[in-house]
């Protein structure tokens, strides 16, 4: 029996850090796409999580707003698809806290592809982005 829980808690442990590890990625999240040619794109993508499914706009000034489509979530990577001018260009990450590294290309010429360093917005109502109070808290509003 006691075998038994010992392995129930372990099993439990093992399962609520892997649960852990499964960011949410809904929100904005922002950075600069480096451009094989050395120019630089700075991209916004609005994210929506649900589950391993992943839906959102990635948008810049530069190209105009693309809904993601085929938009996946598993464990520490995520892989999403946009329309470009008529290009499918495909973008996979690899997740680390509130980082995304990405890497997009595609395989119809046309785009040499590129990668971007992404960072989460903090929200206004996140505590992050709440102003620190002389003794070094956040307040809340």
């Amino acid at each position: 029996m006691k075998k038994f829980l010992c392995f129930c808690a372990s099993l439990i442990l093992a399962l609520s850090a892997t649960s852990a590890y499964a960011a949410d990625l809904t929100g904005t999240w922002t950075g600069d796409f480096a451009i094989a040619n050395g120019d630089s794109i700075h991209l916004s993508l609005t994210l929506k999580q649900d589950g391993a499914k992943l839906n959102g706009t990635v948008s810049s000034s530069q190209i105009g707003q693309m809904e993601i489509s085929d938009g996946k979530v598993d464990g520490d990577k995520m892989s999403f698809s946009v329309m470009y001018n008529g290009m499918a260009i495909k973008s996979e990450g690899v997740i680390s806290g509130d980082t995304i590294k990405l890497t997009s290309s595609n395989d119809q010429g046309g785009f040499a592809g590129g990668d971007a360093t992404l960072t989460r917005s903090k929200t206004p109502d996140s505590p992050e982005a709440q102003p620190a109070s002389p003794n070094g808290s956040h307040s809340a509003q």
